[in-house]
């Protein structure tokens, strides 16, 4: 269309009438009279700032608030404690493959292995083994004293917080205790790694470490630990690991009044009676004894 600004003055009442009459003479009339008639009609909404403002801070202001779901917290305490059993048990059932042994006070114990060996624990002594690798490495950890009978197979470790026992298919004794170790062989070949050094072994031999000390030990011909014979033996050992196994058997205390301790023992005593025991214990050191409850007092004997 031509006159783009003419028609635009005409559509504001801008043009004088000599330049309307020449402005339809050079477009369509029709056209005009039309574009003028809609454009009428089409008018710009009015606005009142003031209010639109108000309305914009009133939305502002009244913000809903979220939504919050309450919470029972006994309910969740209770998937809580699910979840826990839940963990554990899979843990117990999937991970924790460690079967343990523990004997109290005065108690034996017999354990049959997954190889049909055969251990007997004395009494406060704890055995530890994995179930899932027995079959390839049969390794225990041994606190305490252990009678082994031991099945032919793969080679058989007992590991101690002093020294390691190593055999094939034997029976042997292990004693660890406080600053004491000691294993003797009753059959076959006991291998023992002490400090890196490691000791072969025969039936009737033992090694001994006492205070960190190895110790020469006389040979024996038992066919089984006196302690499975429900008493214990000893052979130049200090009364203080005399006075710890006597303990271990008898739910009894026992304190040493003006006694040397490291003072050297060999015999024996019962597991049966405990005022037998006592004085097996310190009639040949020429000691005396009283009971008062579950206290014992070891003093020197009195003329």
């Amino acid at each position: 269309m031509k006159n783009e600004n003419n028609i635009l003055k005409w559509f504001d009442n801008e043009l004088s009438k000599e330049q309307i009459q020449d402005l339809k003479q050079s477009e369509n009339v029709e056209t005009l009279e039309k574009i003028a008639f809609y454009a009428k009609q089409m008018q710009a909404p009015q606005v009142d700032v003031q209010k639109a403002l108000a309305a914009f801070k009133e939305r502002n202001l009244t913000k809903k608030e979220p939504k919050i779901i309450p919470l029972n917290f006994k309910t969740f305490l209770r998937i809580a404690a699910v979840l826990v059993v839940m963990l554990t048990s899979s843990y117990f059932l999937f991970f924790n493959n460690n079967v343990s042994f523990e004997t109290q006070i005065a108690q034996n114990e017999t354990l049959t292995l997954p190889d049909n060996s055969e251990v007997i624990l004395n009494a406060a002594s704890k055995l530890k083994y994995n179930k899932k690798t027995w079959k390839d490495k049969r390794n225990l950890e041994l606190d305490g004293e252990a009678f082994f009978k031991v099945s032919k197979g793969k080679k058989f470790t007992v590991t101690t917080d002093i020294g390691t026992i190593q055999v094939l298919g034997t029976q042997f004794n292990v004693k660890e205790r406080d600053n004491y170790f000691e294993v003797q062989c009753y059959e076959g070949l006991v291998s023992v790694t002490f400090k890196n050094e490691t000791v072969k072994l025969p039936k009737g031999k033992t090694f001994r470490v006492l205070n960190g000390s190895i110790q020469e030990v006389n040979d024996f011909n038992a066919e089984t630990p006196s302690w499975m014979q429900a008493e214990t033996s000893f052979e130049k050992i200090p009364l203080s690991q005399v006075i710890a196994e006597f303990e271990r058997q008898y739910d009894l205390n026992v304190s040493l009044k003006e006694v040397d301790a490291s003072q050297l023992f060999t015999g024996t005593f019962t597991h049966k009676n405990k005022n037998i025991a006592l004085q097996s214990i310190t009639i040949p050191l020429k000691l005396s004894y009283r009971i008062e409850g579950n206290q014992v007092t070891v003093y020197k004997y009195e003329k």
